[in-house]
């Protein structure tokens, strides 16, 4: 069984979930906020070298900011087929902030998987679960589900907020798809976590 650990050092809930053989960070916050970051994963004994790979659920400037440092310290970058054309989003966004310094990621170092080699993948270092696509809150949105039934979805809007949208097709639809998968926690990027059962 995996554990999960919420790293909370912004604006954003970052995630970083132990498996057997690897380890997995779920979303980094904006950029800048590097130092802030060391300060939490101290705080929770995690050091930089215990995180193999980090996953960004899209590539909105509040989700991938320490991306590309992390990778420069040795971080493997997951990235998802479906992603890799949003990659440089928020390259423009970072630029007009010239103190942030920001380096675009080089999508060219990254290990580039499809949703169905995920569970192949994430089980190479002991995550029992899978990555799929939930488009409703942008085309480079994708959820991670676990086979314990916790639920990482990003920016995707609580299932409480279904009835607000009149053209909420799309996110009627991503929400059934989770929970196809039968989830017990789901996990978001700006709100409290919800408990399913």
């Amino acid at each position: 069984m995996e554990i999960v650990s919420r790293l909370k050092y912004g604006n954003t809930n970052t995630f970083f979930i132990r498996g057997t053989r690897g380890n997995l960070l779920v979303d980094t916050d904006y950029a800048g906020t590097l130092p802030l970051f060391y300060k939490e994963i101290k705080r929770q004994n995690i050091s930089l070298k215990d995180i193999t790979y980090v996953l960004a659920t899209h590539y909105h400037p509040d989700h991938m900011g320490l991306v590309s440092e992390l990778m420069k310290q040795g971080v493997k970058l997951l990235l998802v087929d479906v992603q890799r054309e949003y990659v440089g989003f928020s390259d423009e966004i970072f630029a007009r902030e010239k103190w942030l310094e920001y380096e675009p990621i080089c999508k060219e170092e990254a290990t580039v998987i499809t949703c169905e080699e995920s569970r192949t993948f994430l089980k190479s270092f002991g995550i029992e679960g899978e990555i799929i696509s939930t488009t409703s809150h942008s085309e480079d949105s994708v959820a991670l589900l676990l086979d314990d039934g916790t639920c990482f979805v990003g920016d995707l809007e609580p299932m409480e907020y279904l009835g607000a949208y009149e053209e909420n097709g799309k996110l009627k639809e991503d929400w059934a798809l989770v929970m196809s998968y039968e989830p017990k926690v789901v996990y978001y990027a700006h709100a409290n976590e919800k408990m399913l059962e």
